[in-house]
């Protein structure tokens, strides 16, 4: 059997339609929101986030609910809670979601063992899973990604302002401190989207491999943002089909894949330079 017949044969399963349609879209809002987030060298609030979602998903397991409908909520109050820590506190960026995190992470697994351990649900939301999206989970991501897209072209402008120059943009009259909130919520939001696809442990780095890859090649904003797009997108396809073939967790497939491809633009971008 070659290539082409394992991909058709992959394609064919409902299971797989799912994961590709979801990771997709999950793939270009992760991108686009990481060229912000890597730029303002605020891209670690996404392993912060992941690591909320974790215990959010050890709850609603426990309780018997759904995760996704657990975690939206959870894991956006942790967003903004991060930024009121930032604002009221005195504690910069790093400190607040190693605080967060932290507190998070201790909790999950405290809720793990006191109900069943880290059995096999735990575990496909730790390192993702193709067979974990059901219906209600695939349509309700694809919903909101497309929601979350149409709110960063809204607010392109003051988002692009504010991550290039805070302090212009606030004697500007752009409202920072909502645009900052904005950008917090709207990565958690895909964090908890991603995670049936990636896993909470990984899901962070589909926000920055796309953008560090295109930043080597890129020589504006708008290139570096379809550059990070076109590269999520196929990290996404190859690392899910990878994950079929070699029947491993869709999760550390997707990351290898976006090393692989970071390895080579890095190369790329160095012989451009030359």
């Amino acid at each position: 059997m070659n290539i082409i017949e394992i991909i058709s044969e992959a394609m064919s399963f409902v299971f797989m339609q799912r994961a590709m349609i979801v990771g997709i879209f999950i793939g270009v809002i992760s991108s686009i929101l990481g060229a912000f987030l890597v730029l303002k060298k605020y891209s670690l609030i996404g392993d912060g986030l992941a690591h909320v979602s974790f215990a959010t998903v050890a709850l609603a397991l426990a309780l018997g609910l759904s995760p996704l409908l657990v975690s939206l909520p959870i894991v956006t109050f942790a967003s903004i809670l991060i930024m009121k820590l930032n604002e009221k506190a005195s504690l910069n960026g790093d400190a607040s979601i190693g605080l967060v995190s932290s507190f998070s992470i201790a909790l999950g697994v405290i809720i793990a063992s006191k109900s069943k351990g880290f059995n096999i649900d735990i575990n496909s939301y730790l390192f993702g899973s193709i067979l974990a999206i059901d219906r209600v989970d695939s349509y309700l991501s694809v919903i909101m990604s497309i929601a979350m897209i149409i709110i960063v072209l809204v607010f392109y402008q003051d988002l692009f302002a504010v991550t290039f120059d805070e302090e212009f943009s606030k004697v500007s009259g752009i409202n920072t401190k909502a645009i900052n909130y904005v950008l917090s919520i709207l990565t958690s939001i895909t964090i908890v989207l991603g995670m049936r696809v990636l896993g909470t442990l990984l899901i962070s780095s589909l926000i920055i491999f796309p953008t560090i890859s295109s930043m080597q090649i890129a020589n504006s904003f708008k290139s570096l943002l379809i550059t990070g797009i076109c590269i999520a997108v196929f990290s996404m396809i190859v690392g899910l089909i990878s994950s079929y073939i070699l029947n491993i967790p869709s999760g550390p497939s997707i990351v290898i894949t976006n090393t692989i491809v970071f390895a080579v633009f890095y190369v790329i971008g160095k012989l451009i330079k030359r």
